[in-house]
């Protein structure tokens, strides 16, 4: 497959040349904007889309879970918030309840907060590139 939209390639970039915390960042982008839709679809009766993009959101979610380091304490405080996330999408797609998507959007929402300061921290934190002590 070729990449001849230029915005298609560096989005290709982007990913490839991301670090495991920016990617985790693009996670909870992509979570945010798919709950969004979702919630749009909803109050616009179309529920097709509305499903589609709750299952997005819902496996982004998944991946985020699966990618947890079960060794790391915070870890498993984060796992039982991403299971209460995956409830409040799935109830909210079946009993077509935007209460339940934004209760899922804030904690996304959060998380994507937290850990982008995170990333700044840690960057901050971190020497120069290039630059000798």
């Amino acid at each position: 497959m070729t990449l001849n939209n230029p915005y298609q390639v560096y989005q290709n970039n982007s990913v490839n040349t991301a670090s495991g915390g920016e990617l985790t960042l693009m996670l909870y982008n992509g979570c945010i904007k798919f709950i969004k839709q979702a919630m749009k679809e909803m109050n616009e009766t179309n529920y097709e889309a509305k499903n589609t993009n709750i299952q997005k959101a819902q496996n982004i979610i998944q991946e985020l879970m699966l990618t947890l380091d079960k060794e790391v304490e915070i870890s498993k405080q984060m796992l039982p918030l991403y299971d209460y996330i995956q409830f409040q999408l799935k109830e909210g797609n079946v009993k077509n309840e935007v209460d339940k998507l934004e209760e899922a959007l804030r904690l996304v929402t959060e998380f994507r907060d937290t850990w982008k300061e995170v990333i700044l921290k840690t960057r901050k934190a971190q020497p120069a590139k290039g630059v000798h002590a």
